[in-house]
């Protein structure tokens, strides 16, 4: 896969509960050896989070154009120094309000895992669980992994599906107003999921997606037969996805935001524009650009340098 350019000018952008003092973000600057090349300027004053972003440039003990790997350590410095008490981003200047967003959906743009909420259904939750955790962290194979969850819930009755969203799922704070913002600036917001398509259906038109992907249960019609409609959408897939689609609307890698928590995850959060890890695993925190797991997804569009005044709003 191509490396990222490298871009000689960055923005630092802090997301923050309202306690938090941004004095602590000009500190955790210095940390990752990041100078201000300008005054903070404030992207949220008023609603539920602080959010502020700065102009940086690397200092002497951490020239960006030596090698990439700088860039990594600045960011890490950065994530270390503010640590569960605020999300911070490091990226180019350049091109920074993306034309696409692919988002994973599980664990991403709702709150739970829907393969792990189904096998409530069938006594087998924990038992799921349990593989589903390992596959996220990538130390399963993801297509083995899935065949094998789904094989597990073999004639459970598929009133099962509906009864899970309607009872279990929920949207992750922030999915509709990240959507909505983008949506509106001209953005095409693309859910792709290893998980199922009963459910990013109904998630995609919930939270304002214009398409979705993901995986087929097949179903007798009356209980799941325990199989997976092929081919199976995972990490390269969703890699796929992300190329039809900014090829489908003119559009490059770099135009792309791209999002997820799991190790299927990884290929398209490396190769976009703007790489999110969201709640993620530490294979992904690692290899993403930026991070949520303080703030909520309004932060993936002050990450973007929108403010307030340029958010939509949605509950």
């Amino acid at each position: 896969m191509a490396a990222k350019t490298l871009d000689s000018n960055y923005i630092a952008t802090l997301v923050a509960p309202k306690s938090f003092d941004v004095a602590e973000f000009e500190a955790a600057l210095e940390t990752a050896h990041l100078a201000p090349t300008a005054p903070l300027r404030w992207l949220s004053k008023e609603s539920k989070w602080t959010a502020v972003e700065v102009p940086v440039e690397f200092t002497a003990d951490n020239p960006a154009s030596v090698q990439r790997s700088n860039l990594h350590k600045a960011r890490t410095d950065l994530r270390e120094c503010l640590a569960d008490r605020a999300d911070a981003a490091l990226i180019p200047a350049q091109n920074r309000k993306k034309k696409l967003l692919v988002s994973d959906m599980d664990s991403t743009i709702i709150e739970q895992e829907c393969l792990d909420e189904l096998a409530a259904y069938a006594g087998l939750k924990d038992e799921i669980a349990a593989i589903t955790a390992r596959a996220m962290a990538g130390e399963l194979d993801f297509e083995g992994a899935l065949t094998e969850r789904v094989g597990k819930l073999n004639g459970l009755a598929i009133d099962a599906l509906q009864k899970c969203f309607d009872e279990r799922i929920s949207l992750m704070p922030g999915a509709k107003t990240l959507t909505a913002t983008m949506s509106a600036h001209s953005a095409f917001c693309l859910l792709v999921s290893g998980g199922f398509t009963f459910f990013t259906e109904r998630v995609a038109a919930a939270t304002g997606f214009d398409a979705h992907k993901g995986n087929a249960l097949v179903d007798d019609g009356q209980a799941l037969t325990g199989e997976v409609g092929r081919p199976i959408l995972g990490r390269e897939a969703k890699l796929e996805a992300l190329d039809d689609c900014a090829f489908a609307n003119g559009i490059t890698r770099t135009d792309a935001l791209a999002m997820g928590d799991g190790a299927n995850d990884l290929a398209m959060i490396e190769a976009a524009g703007l790489g999110l890890a969201v709640h993620a695993k530490p294979i992904v925190a690692a290899a993403a650009d930026a991070a949520i797991n303080v703030t909520d997804l309004t932060a993936a569009l002050y990450f973007q340098g929108y403010t307030d005044d340029e958010i939509v709003w949605r509950d």
